[in-house]
């Protein structure tokens, strides 16, 4: 067990440098003082599919809507809602009758996933030369299309895409929600994603970029001219995890990319129970490991070493009285209560439940093994009624 530990340890002295490093250059959308927009501001559509989204989608709508930006549209899709969703809209649409549209969704093909084709569709009505694709849950602060138009512009950017902040009501939402931002902001280095790093070398690093893609589907910024060069949506219709798909797009077609802090201008609440929680993740986690059995599972048994053989370790080494695993098992404790203050911290969430990461471990295990079930069976995950297979490789 100590070698174990040992284990444990490095990995969190190396996510924690990760962290700490992210943590200077994930930075907010540029702010709009002392900018003046240009005369000849870039038309923006702001695209949002809309399935099943009663709850959310007024907030949403009425946010895209007031936007301080002078050149936008609003598209809505309705995807063939079965509740209140059509008729929310049409009230929008009789509020706003010239600065929303409205479209139906077509027939979904076979052989596409839903969101990519709801997308698809808002993607080939939308004419602005910047289109901003953003879920039913989300909503705006009323300078985010500026900032982004200003950062995309500052930055020199083909594409964006924003972590919102994420709120949290209920007790899971609190327990498991950050460890998704736990997972982002100690295992990818966010510098890489718009510069691949300098230690590879210069033939390779086309080919190596899309290791370093990643995206949020809940806010994503195209320039229409990259948008079609990667095919759309058209290009991922298959893909559970389409946002990361797209990433990989942008980088594999030497287009630049970055990822933005939505601290303080997106915010997003996913989902409002324990069992959505359980079935929204439960659709898309095997497939964020790209269907890859031995990673999924390797990572699955690194995280019990790092997270949960500690706990074992302090317990055995208290009632043994063996110091060195007291140590070792209190120190990778420690570490990962101090990267978890850190990341509450960050993103304005409660502090307390920094205590609950051991809880959100045992839930995602959980949620491992019934998504790998889900894969070797026959049996198939729904999402908003609709069957989303996992794709066997």
């Amino acid at each position: 067990m100590i070698y174990l530990l040992y284990i444990a340890l490095a990995y969190l002295l190396i996510t924690s440098f990760v962290m700490l490093w992210n943590k200077t250059t994930f930075s907010p959308l540029r702010s709009l003082k002392n900018y003046v927009l240009p005369t000849d501001t870039p038309k923006v559509s702001i695209c949002i599919p809309a399935r099943n989204e009663e709850g959310n989608i007024e907030r949403c709508v009425r946010s895209a809507l007031n936007q301080q930006y002078p050149n936008l549209e609003v598209l809505v899709l309705d995807d063939d809602s079965t509740d209140e969703t059509p008729r929310i809209l049409y009230d929008l649409k009789e509020e706003y009758p010239y600065e929303l549209i409205l479209l139906s969704g077509k027939p979904k093909p076979d052989d596409w996933l839903g969101k990519p084709w709801a997308c698809q569709q808002l993607g080939e009505a939308a004419s602005g030369n910047v289109i901003i694709f953003i879920d039913a849950d989300v909503w705006l602060e009323p300078d985010t299309v500026t900032r982004t138009i200003r950062t995309m512009g500052g930055d020199v950017l083909d594409f964006l895409t924003i972590w919102p902040q994420q709120k949290l009501g209920s007790f899971w939402e609190k327990t498991i929600v950050p460890l998704v931002y736990y997972a982002l902001t100690t295992l990818l280095p966010f510098a890489y994603v718009k510069k691949p790093p300098k230690w590879i070398p210069s033939v390779l690093r086309q080919k190596t970029g899309p290791m370093f893609a990643a995206a949020c589907g809940q806010f994503m910024a195209f320039k229409r001219s990259a948008y079609d060069k990667i095919g759309g949506h058209q290009s991922v219709k298959d893909e559970i995890v389409e946002d990361v798909a797209l990433a990989k797009k942008i980088k594999g077609n030497s287009l630049i990319m970055d990822m933005y802090n939505g601290i303080s201008s997106v915010h997003c609440r996913m989902y409002n129970s324990q069992q959505e929680l359980f079935e929204g993740f439960r659709k898309n986690f095997f497939a964020g490991f790209s269907y890859n059995i031995p990673l999924f599972v390797g990572m699955g048994l690194l995280h019990i070493i790092v997270f949960i053989l500690p706990y074992v370790g302090l317990i055995s080494g208290l009632l043994s009285d063996n110091t060195l695993m007291t140590v070792l098992s209190a120190s990778a404790i420690l570490i990962v209560m101090l990267q978890r203050l850190i990341l509450a911290k960050w993103f304005k969430w409660k502090p307390i439940y920094s205590l609950t990461h051991l809880l959100g471990v045992i839930w995602f295990q959980r949620l491992g093994v019934t998504s790998l079930q889900d894969f070797l069976g026959d049996g198939n995950t729904t999402w908003k009624g609709r069957d989303i297979s996992q794709k066997k490789k």
